[in-house]
């Protein structure tokens, strides 16, 4: 095999793990931005989106379009339950208490998805392109891999034209920069804030429904998956939303060479070791700031 379909095959297939992470990271940076908290939650409504799509489609037979409008908005409601359950009252706390509730909350909801639905590992059938192959450069690809980046995309231009456009999303951009000058203008703070929640279920959920045809998942498939969303918003810069999605990218990218030219042994290290290069570099990550 020539040079450059290894290396075509390693581009796509870190573009669009790497996408998955970003879309992972979004929703990361977005409830940070919001509360400064940390949501270790957000990897289980990954695993949530992907298991309720995989109920509605197979167990229910709904229409796709119909099955993954439900999911997200099924994912968005816990979402904004988990910040109304757990974390409101705690609100005034210190941000550990509420990271550690976070914490909690994603061991319960793992435990619950493991009881409702099972412990196997289970998949999705394609989504789209359904039996067809891609070929560039002698490189075979999944179809699944367009839709998985273009709804990304389609996804991120979305949220962007969400927080500049409506005047929701210039609240939750309010909220983030000065709590307290949001509440003397009038707004909602508490509200923005599940508000921010719900944004993150759903973004957590698109990601488990476009990575399930492709990969199992499992009751305890999200785990990893936030791990990953994570290191990607840390190394784009958790206070630049935008740097999420670079983070997302740069990450499967590195990951996928890294797999390729070097070994699978050391997948998982060299996220890790990426993370800690661009700490030691610049701490506050590439796109963000030392405010």
């Amino acid at each position: 095999m020539e040079p450059l379909t290894y290396y075509t095959q390693f581009l796509f297939s870190g573009l669009t793990v790497g996408a998955i992470y970003a879309l992972v990271g979004l929703g990361f940076a977005l409830v940070y931005n919001v509360s400064k908290v940390l949501n270790f939650a957000q990897g289980e409504f990954v695993m949530l989106g992907a298991m309720a799509m995989i109920y509605l489609v197979k167990g229910l037979q709904l229409a796709i379009p119909l099955a993954f409008l439900l999911s997200m908005l099924f994912v968005a409601v816990i979402g904004s339950l988990l910040d109304l359950i757990a974390i409101r009252p705690v609100q005034r706390g210190s941000p550990l208490i509420m990271i550690l509730i976070t914490i909690g909350g994603s061991v319960l909801i793992q435990g619950i998805a493991g009881l409702v639905f099972g412990r196997e590992h289970l998949s999705l059938p394609p989504l789209f392109f359904r039996g067809k192959v891609i070929t560039l450069f002698e490189a075979v690809f999944d179809p699944q891999i367009i839709s998985i980046i273009v709804l990304t995309v389609l996804a991120s231009i979305s949220l962007k034209i969400f927080l500049t456009q409506s005047w929701e999303g210039k609240a939750l951009r309010a909220c983030g920069e000065n709590k307290i000058a949001a509440y003397l203008l009038g707004m909602n703070v508490p509200f923005m804030r599940t508000l921010s929640f719900a944004l993150s279920g759903a973004l957590g959920a698109l990601a488990g429904i476009l990575v399930t045809p492709i990969c199992l998942m499992s009751f305890q498939g999200g785990v990893m998956l936030g791990v990953k969303g994570i290191c990607g918003a840390v190394i784009g810069g958790l206070n630049n939303i935008w740097g999420a999605l670079i983070g997302g990218l740069i990450l499967g990218l590195s990951e996928s060479f890294g797999v390729g030219i070097i070994s699978s042994k050391y997948k998982d290290a060299i996220a890790f070791c990426i993370l800690l290069i661009i700490l030691f570099i610049k701490p506050q990550g590439i796109l963000g700031s030392n405010k």
